[in-house]
């Protein structure tokens, strides 16, 4: 059975989905359509897809696709999503799920009615290093954990010129922002290893708000969140805080840290470097090499080289009928988005926010 996939959105497609796809047995990927023709032309003609569309709704109206892959602003996810259910597809869609829960449970509700497959895209579920965080977690090899920290420190938005004129991630409107782009994968991660939320404080803030265009000198102005902190109250972790910025002057990577009763995990991005320390012992290199960082024509970093095993994992459970084991469900989408949701309504309020279950 050869399956047949769709593309909506060119720019990560070319970095993470087409890369990775070429390393899926029997997979046709038949078509791909992004709001630039010239986007959609040049990324198909790099990967040898036959078709190519400005409109999404007109690809999905000539072709029957098993799979439908979206990467494209926050704002289409959910009528996107849906309208690719309501043609026959299963879905992969990227983070953050939707503009709001109100739209993800829509989502949600909908696959599950269809008896679709529907996935997020938060592929760092099939990073080597962080599935061993999990089973050591799960494993009680640091004992029960008492607190945990992630930072996630970069400067790709510090200055004002960074970003061009309403580059839709500096848009509240169009759901940019660091909740969304970065916190969404932190949440996701953080509820895979640690189970449910169960209550939120945090605030989410546009500290570069006046911006220039480079190439134009036109000035415009960002309302996404550019920093970001929540503290979360998890099931199986009493505290765990996380500090996200894109306006740092230096780049300090993003780092992890999990602290229990017997031990404490340490792991970074940039080297992933994947660190286990026990009583009264130095810190041990437990660090997994993913070895699909060395297949031809995958792109550096863990974001694009991870992506092989999920599309891999998504093909074999669509050719064989079942859910995909380890991926970030649409249910998952839904609990994700509850967390962000809560996070913006605890800084409007100033408080703690208690999660539904």
């Amino acid at each position: 059975m050869t399956l047949r996939v769709g593309i909506i959105g060119a720019s990560f497609a070319r970095k993470a989905y087409l890369p990775a796809l070429r390393h899926v047995p029997s997979v046709e990927v038949v078509a791909l359509a992004s709001a630039r023709l010239d986007s959609a032309t040049a990324a198909a003609d790099a990967f040898g897809v036959p078709h190519a569309y400005d409109d999404w709704r007109t690809m999905l109206a000539q072709h029957q696709f098993d799979l439908v892959c979206i990467a494209t602003p926050t704002d289409t996810h959910a009528a996107m999503s849906l309208a690719a259910l309501d043609a026959g597809a299963a879905v992969l869609c990227e983070k953050p799920t939707a503009m709001n829960a109100a739209e993800a449970r829509q989502m949600r509700d909908r696959a599950s009615e269809l008896g679709r497959v529907a996935v997020l895209g938060h592929e760092l579920r099939f990073n080597p290093n962080r599935k061993l965080v999990a089973e050591l977690i799960a494993s009680g090899a640091i004992g029960e954990v008492r607190h945990a920290h992630i930072a996630s420190i970069s400067n790709g938005y510090a200055a004002p010129d960074a970003r061009p004129k309403d580059d839709w991630w500096s848009l509240a409107e169009r759901g940019g922002g660091r909740l969304g782009a970065n916190g969404s994968h932190q949440v996701d991660m953080l509820r895979w290893w640690f189970g449910e939320a169960k209550a939120v404080m945090g605030r989410a803030v546009t500290m570069v708000r006046d911006r220039v265009d480079k190439r134009t000198g036109e000035r415009w102005t960002a309302t996404a969140d550019d920093v970001v902190h929540m503290v979360l109250e998890m099931q199986n972790a009493p505290f765990v805080d996380t500090f996200l910025s894109g306006v740092a002057r230096h780049d300090m990577d993003n780092v992890t840290q999990v602290f229990g009763s017997e031990g404490t995990i340490l792991l970074t991005n940039s080297d992933e470097r994947l660190l286990l320390g026990k009583p009264g012992a130095d810190f041990e290199d437990v660090s997994v090499k993913d070895p699909n960082a060395e297949l031809e024509g995958v792109g550096v970093g863990i974001w694009n080289v991870s992506y092989v095993a999920l599309m891999q994992e998504l093909a074999e459970a669509l050719s064989q009928g079942r859910e995909p084991r380890g991926a970030s469900t649409f249910e998952d989408g839904l609990r994700n988005q509850l967390v962000l949701d809560a996070v913006k309504r605890s800084g409007d309020e100033r408080c703690w926010i208690e999660l539904e279950h």
